[in-house]
């Protein structure tokens, strides 16, 4: 009983861990839809945040510096294209698939020539860095049996989005610019006739989401790869992200809740026993995007106007028309 006590912990654990880059990836992509924009480039964003994170953090050896190049790698691949769509009015999802397909490759491009510029077995994050991003010790609470791992035992950036997704839930619900915000999101001109700056709006929380999801990144490359460049180190992480704003209803709340169930799909597969379930690896890899089929496929089917994205997401806003 106690070892499959200890193994369910474990594995609560290592959904919560493979979590985190999912919800930085999904509150930045709901400020971006919120402002009325879809940007298919979480992915891309989240390459570009990783290998930036990834670089900045072996040269510096610098924490503060590198969440903060990650987030600012992040907001470049936003701002093109925020420039594109909401000044020159491109179509915002061949722009967005754009920017993924650049993020991916100037990632894997610069961080493959990063690892041949180093002697073989030189480690890219220094012993300070990788204490700065290892789990905090909470005194007693992370010595509480069950909860003090599953709560109290986690990096700084884990307690950074939980506290993001809540601040973001506030600003949109609570807060003059986050009302603001969604009325640019379902009626830019109504907005724009009440005195609401929407080009503003929209290029500021694309452009902070674009950081939101550069932290994903740099979460993945610093913290779950352990400062160990990989080819497409991302996985298809981003595309989840842009799922999961969806499953959540564009509610920053319950993306925290929707992160942590896609977290456990995707690490289900290392916890499951071959003796017991005999199922391909493979088939465990597909689930996260088999469940993302499925969330798609529910959604379209609701009726409910709450649960529906913002009514003037995708939809480019031309200001003489209002």
């Amino acid at each position: 009983m106690s070892g499959l006590m200890d193994q369910a912990t474990a594995f609560l654990y290592a959904a919560i861990l493979a979590s985190v880059p999912l919800l930085y990836g999904t509150l930045g992509e709901i400020l971006t839809q919120k402002a009325g924009n879809i940007n298919l480039g979480v992915e891309g964003m989240m390459y570009l945040g990783a290998i930036a994170g990834f670089l900045a953090g072996y040269h510096t050896d610098s924490l503060a510096l590198t969440l903060i190049l990650a987030m600012l790698a992040g907001a470049a691949g936003a701002s093109v294209y925020a420039l594109l769509t909401v000044t020159l009015k491109a179509n915002q999802n061949v722009t967005g698939l754009t920017l993924t397909i650049f993020g991916t490759g100037v990632a894997n491009f610069l961080g493959e020539q990063a690892k041949l510029a180093v002697p073989v077995g030189t480690a890219f994050m220094s012993a300070r860095l990788k204490t700065q991003l290892s789990p905090l010790r909470l005194g007693a609470l992370s010595d509480l049996p069950l909860i003090g791992r599953l709560l109290f035992n986690h990096s700084i950036l884990t307690y950074l989005a939980l506290a993001l997704g809540i601040t973001m839930s506030l600003y949109l619900n609570r807060s003059r610019r986050g009302l603001n915000l969604r009325a640019v999101g379902e009626n830019p001109a109504a907005a724009d006739a009440m005195g609401v700056r929407v080009n503003l709006y929209k290029y500021a929380h694309i452009m902070a989401g674009g950081a939101l999801a550069g932290l994903g990144g740099v979460y993945v490359s610093m913290v779950t790869a352990l400062g160990n460049w990989q080819p497409n180190i991302i996985s298809g992480q981003g595309w989840i992200a842009i799922a999961l704003v969806i499953f959540a209803s564009w509610r920053p709340l319950r993306a925290i809740t929707g992160s942590l169930v896609f977290g456990a799909l995707s690490v289900l597969r290392l916890y499951v026993p071959r003796d017991v379930v005999d199922i391909p690896p493979a088939l465990f890899s597909m689930l996260p995007f088999a469940v993302t089929c499925l969330v798609l496929v529910i959604t379209s089917m609701r009726s409910n106007r709450e649960n529906q994205q913002p009514a003037s997401c995708g939809v480019n806003y031309f200001r003489e028309e209002r």
